[in-house]
């Protein structure tokens, strides 16, 4: 009589999810290589495009339930090239390059602020306050460099009378992403709830406003959510302090 096999459980991934990551991954990688090639306005748009497919793939998989360890690291790794590393060496091909150290220095402060961003947020996946992110999202800050460039571009503006805000703008990023600022993760916002009509129309001006001049709108509103962070923790430290006095 022969002893009975142990069953073997097969390991995979989820596709569906995992495709729009991997399409994140390659927008990022897509970036850098246009870059190199001088074609700064796609490398940007590239970005762009890779924020969007980051976006998607953790709704998909919600959605689908499909969530898996496998896909928070994955999302997590290809977050490192596409905001991290791209917009790094973006900016540094664009305007930096001239610079010397110094310009290796803000590019690396954003890269290397990427990382730690996303360090301390695998680590606090499971205590963190869902209703906000603990400094600068990755591809909050990615899209304020990518809208910079887009920018500068679309209106003619010569990168050596700009390239020091554009490097403080880099490091500010990096910083940013690495600080302890509060920033709304807007996740308590129900989207199939009922809302009043007002609402809808402010969100159709909303989008009106943005594709009239799209460079400038998503450069604003990023930038207007990076300062938020500053603004959201200051407030609730003074209610903090109020509670106590009471």
């Amino acid at each position: 009589m022969t002893p009975d096999k142990p069953s073997i459980r097969r390991r995979g991934i989820y596709l569906l999810p995992n495709l729009f990551t991997t399409g994140a991954l390659f927008a990022g990688f897509y970036a850098i290589t246009s870059a190199m090639g001088g074609r700064f306005e796609t490398a940007a748009v590239a970005i762009f495009i890779a924020m969007i497919l980051d976006g998607m793939d953790g709704r998909v998989a919600r959605l689908t339930n499909t969530q898996s360890e496998f896909g928070a690291q994955y999302d997590s790794l290809s977050d490192m090239v596409s905001f991290g590393a791209a917009p790094a060496l973006v900016m540094y091909l664009w305007a930096f390059s001239s610079l010397g150290k110094v310009g290796l220095f803000a590019a690396f402060v954003h890269m290397a602020g990427g990382a730690l961003r996303l360090a301390r947020f695998n680590t606090q996946l499971t205590s963190a306050d869902k209703r906000y992110f603990q400094g600068l999202p990755s591809p909050a800050a990615a899209a304020i460099l990518a809208g910079f460039i887009l920018i500068s571009l679309e209106y003619g503006y010569d990168i050596e009378i700009f390239k020091y805000i554009a490097l403080l703008l880099t490091i500010s990023t990096g910083l940013l992403m690495v600080s302890n600022f509060r920033y709304s993760s807007f996740k308590e916002i129900d989207l199939k709830g009922k809302v009043p009509f007002f609402v809808t129309i402010a969100v159709m001006l909303g989008i009106a406003f943005v594709m009239a001049h799209p460079q400038t709108m998503l450069f604003l509103l990023f930038l207007g959510y990076a300062i938020s962070g500053p603004v959201i923790t200051l407030i609730m430290r003074k209610r903090r302090l109020q509670g106590r006095k009471a």
